[in-house]
């Protein structure tokens, strides 16, 4: 079983997802079409983690490089592990 622990940790790492821990069973499947915040936060935790490179991950859920690169870039802005607000619904009378 391969050991996913960090060999080095700097003031770099990244939080994990919302979810908590990793694990290749919390990825979402590989014919996933909609991607919410929440599964592309999971995605590029996987690549942080070595749990996929990101070769593979392009690979597995057909993202071009540049479209990886820019979830990485929301996930360590925070855009994808920060709670939305709910949409306002209107009153009903």
């Amino acid at each position: 079983m391969k050991d996913f622990t960090p060999e080095y940790v700097d003031d770099q790492t990244l939080p994990p997802p919302a979810s908590g821990v990793v694990v290749p069973f919390n990825l979402p499947p590989s014919y996933t079409v909609r991607w919410v915040p929440r599964r592309k936060a999971n995605v590029v935790a996987a690549v942080h983690a070595g749990i996929l490179s990101m070769t593979d991950a392009c690979f597995r859920y057909r993202l071009s490089p540049e479209e990886f690169l820019e979830w990485e870039r929301q996930y360590k802005a925070g855009e994808l592990t920060r709670p939305r607000a709910s949409p306002k619904k209107p009153a009903l009378h």
